[in-house]
């Protein structure tokens, strides 16, 4: 091997660390609940069931699938619809990267 290919080895190694520390860092949850307010890709408010309602912002990127996991593409939310959501907080902020709809829409 040639010090070339050793330091694009190193580098490999180097950014796939940095990678999967960053993945580590962002800490995936899950919610259940009702949309009590929706702003078509940007954002949605949901009743969690504990009286408060939570905001969520919505990713450039959010995937939106059904209740088998059927990639949807225009899923049409809409207020009074049950959702399962996957978010990360960015600055304060819970960002969905994806929504499952819990029921027929």
């Amino acid at each position: 091997m040639t010090i070339y290919s050793y330091s694009k080895s190193i580098l490999g190694v180097i950014f796939a660390t940095a990678l999967l520390i960053g993945v580590a860092h962002a800490h995936t949850s899950t919610v259940t609940g009702t949309i009590s307010e929706y702003t078509p890709g940007s954002e949605l408010v949901l009743d969690i069931g504990t009286g408060e309602p939570v905001q969520f912002k919505l990713s450039q990127n959010v995937v939106y699938v059904d209740s088998d996991g059927t990639m949807l593409e225009a899923p049409g939310l809409t207020t009074n619809l049950r959702i399962h959501i996957q978010y990360i907080e960015v600055d304060g902020d819970n960002v969905v990267d994806k929504v499952t709809l819990l029921e027929n829409y």
